[in-house]
């Protein structure tokens, strides 16, 4: 499951333009093939599956209940996909009604019941690219924040066996104009992993700024501006003011898609290989733990306050 300010960002070193490729294409990232180096970029051989036909999804059935009431009790939360059962459960117990779009129509539709936010969990199933710009611009035109989850792995390039996180983040991430990259505040705790986000993303043309933890990302956000915040579930300071709090105040919650990601299976003696190349990062399935589903609810809770 968005932007920016007027301030003029920082001076930030420049990297090479990303590489683009066609528009109206959908992808879904996929596993590369056996023996072959991975993890795969969205739109490298082995690591992008082209869809044609449109999604392949049949849409739900639209709401019955529309045009809703301004305050729904319990509160709309869009979704994508269908949530798991403990998911579901989850958000039911905290006073969530989830409801799935595919689309950016669809997301249009629920604008008038004031949704807490855009969700996107894709547990149950992939999500292609070009769904997803289109659900997250959807919702940052209509103000709906935007939470997205995911897992992250470290591996070897053998054994990695998910898409680069760059794909999702390049997705997901709006920018100023065409003539400015998009700036990413990552907050993350191990210096190994946030060089090579920071390196991944460098190489998709996007900018990185680190913050090692909630309170200090505050502080970075100040200079940055940032267009979007991707940081480790973990890190997230549920019971004091934090980075989404900042966001809030500055007017920039509801323009700054959030990406947070569990990281509990990541082995940290395979951290130092990521400096040489030894090992990777890779998008993995999120964690489903119940202290992780608590922790999102909460996040939900905290994005979505009015």
């Amino acid at each position: 499951a968005a932007a920016v300010a007027a301030a003029p960002p920082q001076a930030q070193p420049q990297y090479p333009p990303a590489q683009h490729t066609h528009s109206g294409r959908e992808f879904a990232i996929g596993a590369p093939e056996a023996g072959a180096e991975g993890p795969e970029h969205l739109d490298g051989p082995g690591g992008a599956v082209e869809v044609t036909g449109g999604s392949g999804q049949v849409p739900l059935p639209a709401d019955d209940e529309l045009p809703p009431e301004p305050l729904d009790n319990p509160r709309r939360l869009l979704v994508w996909p269908e949530p798991d059962v403990s998911t579901q459960q989850a958000l039911t117990d905290r006073g969530y009604r989830p409801v799935i779009v595919h689309s950016r129509e669809e997301v249009d539709a629920q604008i008038a019941a004031y949704p807490a936010a855009l969700f996107v969990d894709p547990l149950t199933g992939p999500i292609t690219r070009t769904a997803l710009q289109s659900l997250r611009q959807a919702a940052v035109a209509a103000e709906v924040p935007v939470l997205v989850t995911a897992g992250l792995g470290v591996a070897s390039r053998e054994a990695a066996y998910g898409a680069d996180p760059a794909v999702l983040l390049k997705a997901l991430a709006p920018r100023d104009s065409e003539q400015h990259p998009p700036r990413v505040l990552l907050v993350e705790e191990h210096a190994a992993i946030a060089d090579a986000m920071a390196a991944t993303l460098g190489r998709r043309g996007m900018q990185t700024a680190h913050a090692p933890s909630d309170a200090e990302a505050v502080q970075l956000a100040a200079q940055v501006r940032p267009n979007l915040v991707v940081m480790d579930l973990m890190q997230v300071r549920r019971r004091r003011a934090g980075i989404i709090d900042w966001l809030r105040v500055n007017g920039m919650l509801n323009r700054t898609p959030f990406v947070v990601y569990t990281s509990a299976s990541i082995d940290e003696a395979e951290l130092p290989g990521l400096a040489s190349g030894e090992t990777v990062l890779f998008l993995a399935e999120r964690s489903t733990s119940p202290e992780v589903q608590s922790r999102i609810v909460d996040l939900l809770a905290k994005i979505g306050a009015n």
